[in-house]
């Protein structure tokens, strides 16, 4: 389609690649000095140095934090920012159709209220409602979830009529009954009264789930289990055809794929198959919004304004899908977990966007079908290659070709007509038996992190993405807002990229042999091994320059050689870089400590059991799993995380290595200082000295939560003990081992 203006504009932020590329040259000059003073140590001789092994181990830290530095570059080497214009699009009826995919799992950790409140802002949005189809995915095969969705329906026929009337911005119906924003601002009894209304209806519905919620409880649990129930799929509609509704509608569809303890389900990305096929047959749109079921519809434009990229007659055909950011409305002024990835959805996908776009994100993301499916294949071609790789359905092969309309016969859907038994065949767990669903299309299963991979090979295909951050968010969600939630997030992520980079599409090599421009390989590896690279070096600096600090070994230069300001200026160098970016985003110094003490966290947690057990698939011992994040809060979770305090209500095998760690620096910045004040050497041990003390004081929290803090949420007194009895068991054996060597 041509335009006589356009309906977006991209800017390059020259001020932000301006600054990010002088701190790019300063930075790598003070490496490159860091780096000559410690290749020089080798050449001295044996006699004069300290012990080769402490200073090798950190040298390589060193090295490895310079590798994820210099891959890092890639999201900020040309920033740029977008701008739509929805209203200059064509006509509703010129319009493409939409398909919108939310999965669900378990409602135990996912309430089904909320996942209602997440499909009733879908069908909500500012679209045609013929032109849009809402899939949910329930993984837990549950009857309270389709129980949910009948009731949401029920209440979407009046939901939908006020807000096209009022133009209402906030459709998500718990946000709107709960926020007082413009959306109120009608000044009419008319509105006050339909308001009341909806409102009314609102709490029937709430009122409905939350006893068929009480009656599951009574009952018992279901004879089918979450990992072992049939496929299930109805069309919530209680009129024969759509046309026949008095309100225009959007198709509902509730899908449950099989399950079978002796089948492989590839955790989300199954599901997301499952829809993928199911939907084809069904509507078969050729445009497809992915949502996770907690992260509702803000802004009802966002279907609008995605179309003002996918119709640029310039962009479209190399355009594979438009990412909007993750944003949470549950999060604390200063972000006490980092909740909100603020460097990925502030800094990083901008730096993206202007290479080849941003990656896949696995939630608010508009997507080609044809991205994920191929191109439409063309009537007449060989149907038994084609079967090889989609499966044996004929009308699932028949949505592949083109001119194919779709069918939206939904008496035959619910029934047991043919449709019907096709998509329950097409949700069947051994559909994909002897097929390549999950590894040369659609959405892979290589990794635990589908949208990462999928994204990747998208990218590799000659695909493109574009990354649009609006000032209202499109978008809102739930963050993780306890520490045992956000460890379990981030050795599951942690897994499913090391994972990726040991593999035989490791981004570094499989991406340039796939012609992947070199900044979008670097952006890929970046995220493929920082768990396993911060990991590393974060364990050796947080105990090798401890440990030879109580024993009056030096790993860093004196105070009155240049090279002590060069490790100086390296440090306070990416402190200040990570701070300017925190400021200029409207944070706090808070959040930027809050941002920094998350990373050293994560980094000895998370990412040390998340490399381990993707190295341990690796070798065959141990199968992949995925366990969803709660998005429940209990009021005294919900209390501390309110006063910014950190929740330490985690296993001994997440909290045990932190708390070691911390005991380990206050024991050795102790007897550390001590020795210093008798031998007098603290011009050589400066260094170390103020190593420990940066860590401790960005882990203050650790500290007070071990020895002050007498709520629910402190650290346990046996976790104390353990860990203690950790630092001090490596204390001893660490000196012994520097003595004899």
């Amino acid at each position: 389609m041509e335009n006589s203006v356009p309906l977006h504009t991209c800017h390059v932020q020259y001020f932000n690649l301006l600054f990010n590329r002088s701190h790019a040259f300063f930075h790598s000059t003070a490496i490159a000095f860091l780096i000559y003073y410690r290749t020089s140590f080798l050449s001295l001789e044996a006699k004069t140095r300290p012990p080769i092994i402490p200073w090798l181990l950190l040298f390589a830290s060193e090295l490895l934090l310079t590798f994820s530095w210099l891959l890092n570059l890639s999201y900020r080497w040309r920033p740029v920012s977008r701008k739509v214009f929805p209203e200059r699009l064509p006509g509703d009826d010129e319009l493409p159709a939409i398909d919108v995919f939310i999965c669900t799992a378990d409602p135990d950790k996912e309430p089904t209220l909320g996942v209602m409140n997440t499909v009733l802002s879908s069908m909500a949005l500012d679209y045609p409602p013929e032109k849009l189809h809402v899939y949910l995915s329930d993984d837990g095969g549950s009857p309270l979830t389709l129980k949910g969705m009948r009731e949401a329906w029920s209440f979407a026929r009046w939901w939908l009529p006020f807000c096209r009337k009022y133009g209402v911005k906030t459709r998500c119906p718990q946000a709107y009954f709960m926020g007082t924003d413009e959306d109120d601002d009608h000044g009419s009894s008319e509105f006050a009264e339909e308001r009341k209304n909806i409102k009314e209806k609102y709490e029937q519905m709430k009122e409905a789930i939350m006893q068929a919620k009480e009656n599951s409880k009574l009952s018992g649990p279901s004879c089918h289990g979450s990992r072992d129930h049939p496929p299930v799929i109805e069309v919530i509609e209680d009129y024969p055809t759509r046309n026949e509704s008095p309100t225009k509608m959007p198709l509902l569809v509730y899908v449950s794929r099989e399950k079978r303890p002796s089948h492989p389900h590839h955790f989300k990305a199954g599901a997301l198959n499952v829809l993928l096929r199911v939907s084809a047959i069904v509507s078969n749109s050729p445009y497809i919004l992915m949502l996770d079921c907690d992260m509702y519809c803000n802004d009802p434009s966002s279907a609008k304004q995605a179309m003002c990229f996918h119709f640029d007659p310039k962009l479209s055909s190399s355009l594979a899908l438009v990412q909007f950011p993750q944003k949470f409305y549950n999060i604390n002024n200063n972000d006490t977990y980092d909740s909100q990835l603020r460097s990925i959805f502030s800094v990083g996908w901008f730096g993206l966007d202007g290479v080849r776009g941003p990656i896949l994100s696995g939630t608010n993301v508009y997507i080609k079908r044809e991205a994920l499916c191929g191109k439409l294949i063309p009537e007449g071609i060989n149907l038994e290659e084609v079967k090889n790789t989609f499966g044996p359905s004929n009308v699932f092969i028949k949505s592949l070709v083109e001119e194919h309309k779709p069918n939206l016969m939904i008496n035959d859907i619910n029934s047991s007509g043919t449709l019907k038994q096709e998509a329950i065949v097409l949700a069947s767990c051994a559909y994909e038996d002897q097929t390549q669903w999950g590894e040369k299309a659609r959405f892979r299963y290589h990794s635990v992190v589908e949208d990462y991979f999928t994204g990747f090979m998208l990218h590799c295909k000659g695909w493109r993405s574009v990354y649009l951050s609006p000032s209202r968010p499109q978008f809102l969600g739930t963050g993780v807002t306890n520490l045992n939630d956000l460890l379990v997030q981030g050795t599951r992520w942690g897994s499913g990229l090391v994972e990726v980079g040991i593999s035989r599409f490791c981004p570094l090599i499989y991406g340039p042999q796939q012609g992947l421009p070199l900044l979008q390989s670097m952006a890929y590896a970046e995220l493929a091994f920082f768990p396993i690279l911060y990991c590393l070096s974060l364990w050796c600096f947080a105990t090798i320059p401890q440990l030879c600090l109580l024993n009056g070994i030096p790993l860093y230069p004196e105070v009155s050689s240049p090279y002590f300001s060069v490790f100086l200026l390296t440090f306070l160098s990416g402190l200040f870089k990570h701070l300017h970016e925190v400021l200029m985003d409207g944070r706090t110094i808070q959040t930027w400590r809050n941002e920094q003490r998350t990373w050293m966290i994560k980094s000895v947690t998370a990412h040390l059991y998340g490399s381990l057990d993707a190295i341990m698939k690796k070798v065959g011992l141990r199968e992949a799993s995925f366990i969803p994040t709660s998005k429940f809060m209990d009021g005294e979770q919900l209390k501390t995380y309110t006063k910014g305090l950190i929740d330490f209500q985690a296993s001994t095998m997440l909290i045990s290595p932190l708390v070691t760690l911390a005991i380990l620096n206050v024991v050795s910045l102790a007897g550390g200082i001590i020795r210093m004040m008798v031998v007098g050497d603290w011009r050589k041990m400066l260094g170390q000295v103020l190593l420990s003390c940066y860590i401790l004081v960005i882990n203050y929290a650790v500290i007070e939560g071990m020895l002050i803090r007498r709520d629910k949420g402190r650290i346990p007194s046996h976790i104390t003990l353990l860990s203690a009895i950790f630092a001090v068991m490596f204390l001893l054996v660490g000196s012994l081992i520097l003595i004899m060597f």
